[in-house]
């Protein structure tokens, strides 16, 4: 092939592939971003929910959709290829957005405290959560699959493809905590979740579309199987009746917080028993050191997503209600806030990687730089409660929020970009894909974590807004206190324990930190 036909095949040195894939997952993210950005509002002050049931309702929804993309990702691999897969969740992901955006009628308070709610609305709305678990399932996990794909085993290209992805990840994202909070607070729900939708339609147009550019990549392994007949049907449609069907599943969870509890409890104490089993029958020192090393990071981890993910309940209400959001005569939606983790990234992202590189044989070992992500997430809440601790009886000056996103951001590229590369490494070969699963499994149980924590600053409203300014305050200023000292306390006991974790790595951080 031609030098002239591979520059054409390529977009600045890169698959053209993953310029299709860079604008998919941006519009996918939006959608996704967009949407869990308004949802706290629309809970309380639509529908009054209590921040209670509002948070717990988030955090059923954000754990489901942590884990359900361990079986797309697994019908993916052994069906249905990446392509289809990604496609289904589309389909699956613009008609749930496009069901967020019938609001039906608001709740109603009266008099004596009693709340009247559009039960119909708001079963249209479980439903359609139900419809985005599916499809985050089918696509979120498989898509960065397919990135990998587009490289050649060996290709230098790839570490440099994949960040160019993730920068789209992260443009998605703070372009939907600006257009769709702006929409859905200035001029109706239906608006911000309606965007949502249409970002989501927009990204399932570019894959079809850019399907030539994929040149071939993401398609089924055996056809042959996937066409194999039972029942009169074939293997692909079998799996998308049967994934339509468990979104009715997934449909009566969200509402059931303690099925989901219970769920998350059962998935892991099985998932604990079968990691200690399998390394005490299968494995050899070295082995059952490295898999004893990864289970103490992951659990680590689940603290840092806990605390992390506190961004989409407990403090979008503080600054809802607490934070002094006018600037310049402006006044900026809550939600708005959310967009600095994602702008931080994109700036700070080249900063921490070049540090990393500069420091040389300094550069921390893994379980060091989890232990700073973990101190970091905690000052993020120490900056709050400075910042609540010195505001008297007025509001919160907005500068302590944004610096909790700058800090609990640098935490995120402490921690991040490291622990599925350790998943990979630190896994015995035979119980990779597992272990991904249980990566994917604790993420998931520290956003129901997140929310159960969040419940420490519920507090009471009255239609939907707080019905104490100076109790709300104070309500919060315990929660961030607690958080504080649970980032500080956990950052300190794993330096603490990092020295044995790196001896128990048998010199893989080298390679996770070159």
């Amino acid at each position: 092939m031609s030098d002239l036909v591979i520059k054409e095949k390529e977009f600045f040195g890169h698959p053209k592939g993953l310029l299709i894939l860079f604008f998919t997952e941006m519009w996918e993210r939006f959608s996704f971003y967009g949407m869990k950005a308004l949802l706290i509002f629309y809970l309380t002050r639509y529908h009054l929910f209590s921040d209670s049931s509002g948070n717990l309702l988030i955090g059923s929804y954000a754990a489901l959709v942590y884990a359900v993309p361990v079986i797309g990702g697994f019908l993916a691999d052994k069906y249905l290829g990446f392509r289809k897969a990604i496609i289904f969740g589309g389909i699956m992901l613009v008609l749930g957005h496009l069901g967020m955006a019938y609001e039906g009628n608001a709740a109603t308070q009266s008099v004596t405290g009693v709340i009247t709610r559009d039960e119909t609305a708001l079963q249209i709305f479980y439903f359609s959560l139900s419809l985005i678990i599916v499809g985050v399932g089918f696509l979120k996990a498989n898509i960065s699959s397919l990135v990998g794909e587009l490289y050649e085993v060996g290709d230098k290209r790839r570490d440099s493809g994949f960040t160019l992805f993730y920068m789209g990840i992260n443009l998605g994202s703070f372009l939907a905590t600006i257009v769709c909070v702006w929409l859905g607070e200035s001029y109706g729900w239906s608006y911000g979740f309606g965007a949502a939708g249409v970002g989501m339609t927009l990204g399932l147009i570019t894959f079809v579309l850019g399907k030539k550019y994929l040149d071939g990549n993401g398609e089924p392994k055996d056809f042959a199987l996937l066409e194999k007949k039972y029942f009169g049907l074939n293997t692909e449609w079998i799996i998308y009746i049967l994934s339509v069907l468990s979104a009715l599943v997934f449909w009566q969870m969200v509402q059931r917080h303690e099925v989901v509890s219970y769920s998350l409890m059962a998935a892991g104490a099985i998932s604990f028993i079968y990691i200690i089993y399998f390394s005490i029958t299968q494995l050899d020192g070295k082995a059952r050191e490295q898999l004893l090393a990864l289970t103490i990071l992951i659990v680590f981890t689940v603290i840092f997503w806990a605390l992390f993910e506190q961004a989409y309940t407990s403090l979008n209400l503080f600054a809802d209600r607490i934070l002094d959001r006018t600037l310049f005569g402006h006044t900026f939606s809550a939600g708005q806030f959310l967009s600095f983790n994602a702008l931080f990234i994109i700036l700070l992202a080249p900063v921490f990687a070049w540090f990393w590189v500069k420091l040389g044989k300094y550069n921390p070992n893994t379980a060091v730089k989890f232990a700073i992500a973990l101190i970091f997430v905690g000052l993020g809440f120490g900056s709050l409660v400075f910042g609540i601790s010195i505001s008297g009886m007025s509001k919160v000056a907005m500068i302590w929020l944004i610096l909790t996103y700058f800090l609990h951001t640098c935490g995120e590229l402490c921690l991040s970009p490291v622990g599925l590369s350790a998943v990979t490494k630190l896994s015995p070969v035979k119980i990779v894909g597992f272990m991904m699963g249980v990566w994917f499994l604790a993420t998931a149980s520290s956003e129901f974590i997140a929310s159960v924590l969040a419940n420490i600053a519920s507090v009471d409203t009255s239609n939907g807004t707080a019905a104490d300014f100076n109790v709300a305050k104070k309500t919060y200023l315990s929660l961030f206190e607690y958080l504080f000292y649970t980032g500080i306390g956990f950052g300190a006991l794993l330096l603490l324990l990092s020295p044995i974790i790196k001896k128990l790595m048998h010199g893989v951080d080298k390679e996770l930190n070159n």
